[in-house]
């Protein structure tokens, strides 16, 4: 694959990110009443579901009891970070060096090996046209929440960086979600090539192999190495419950926009691979919006990046040091 990219994956039972290439609900299954389809002639009918495998059954059940298990902990948090967990401008700039100039994986030897990797500042410069793909097994149910809740983080995300990202449906998207199950991802491969033509085979392979332990990716492609991006790819399990797929939809798109690493020091933060956070915080807000100021610039090194964010950072959180 020409061109420098990161790559990025999630695995929050071990805490341990295999390597990646590149957050709804398998077990919420709410009932939906609708008229029939007499009732609403203008509709197209729904997709044909196909039939899940054992393995994928199994993975669902699986992922239900790991959900279950870290909120019994306290974990997976939903409130954005409060006072039990302050932070200052000098852990701000820190962590903002550290997620968005550093990579979490290395190419050596034509594989990808996690390994934590200075890079440059990257980031978007055109708009995002987002589209969201789903797997034949996926349920209509869940699709529709999936989109609304994909939908919903990007106008999100969209705000915070003053980067326009809009839905398509058609071939001109240029940053891809996939929401599949197990037998679908194992066979994504031609449509990756398709989307990203002379991507290597050990890229797709990462994808088609990914651990249990690996609970989505994301890889965003620089093909000019100039720390700009064009195109990115987004691989969400299906058979996550509501809250893990949620939690993978936050931190791969946040990712896929060039907060690219994780940081064990990062509070609170969903770039943090302690799980205590589960959806986007108000520190990781700070970080986009640090990320997308017309002071920074594509291909800063993390020494021409800090004096920035120390600036930056004074400004967002005014006197407190």
């Amino acid at each position: 694959m020409a061109g420098r990219r990161w790559i990025s994956g999630r695995g929050r039972v071990t805490a341990l990110v295999a390597a990646a290439l590149v957050a709804l609900s398998a077990c919420d299954d709410a009932v939906r009443t609708s008229p029939p389809p007499s009732a609403r002639p203008d509709r197209p009918e729904p997709p044909a579901i196909a039939e899940r495998s054992p393995e994928s059954q199994e993975l669902s059940a699986y992922y239900a009891r790991v959900q279950a298990n870290l909120k019994a902990q306290g974990l997976l948090r939903v409130d954005g970070g409060g006072p039990d967990t302050p932070f200052t401008r000098r852990q701000l700039v820190e962590n903002f060096i550290r997620i968005a100039l550093y990579e979490e994986f290395a190419n050596i030897g034509g594989k990808l090996v996690a390994q934590q990797t200075e890079s440059r500042l990257h980031r978007w410069e055109t708009p995002v046209r987002m589209r969201v793909a789903f797997g034949d097994s996926v349920p209509e149910a869940q699709r529709d929440k999936d989109r609304a809740d994909i939908e919903a983080y990007a106008a999100r995300l969209s705000r915070l960086t003053g980067l326009p990202i809009t839905q398509t449906e058609g071939g001109r998207a240029n940053f891809h979600v996939f929401v599949v199950n197990e037998d679908e991802r194992r066979e994504i491969g031609s449509e990756l090539r398709g989307i990203i033509p002379g991507i290597s085979q050990g890229a797709i392979d990462t994808v088609q192999d990914m651990r249990r332990s690996t609970f989505c990716l994301v890889f965003a492609r620089d093909p000019q190495d100039d720390g700009t991006y064009t195109q990115a790819v987004a691989v969400i399990r299906g058979e996550h419950p509501d809250l893990l797929r949620l939690s993978c939809i936050h931190e791969e798109l946040a990712q896929g926009l060039g907060l690219s690493n994780d940081s064990p020091t990062a509070r609170p933060s969903v770039f943090n691979d302690d799980e205590e956070f589960g959806l986007l915080t108000s520190h990781d807000e700070l970080l986009l919006q640090m990320l997308y100021d017309p002071r920074m610039r594509p291909g800063m090194t993390a020494q021409e990046a800090r004096p920035v964010a120390e600036e930056i950072a004074a400004e967002l959180m005014g006197g407190e040091s």
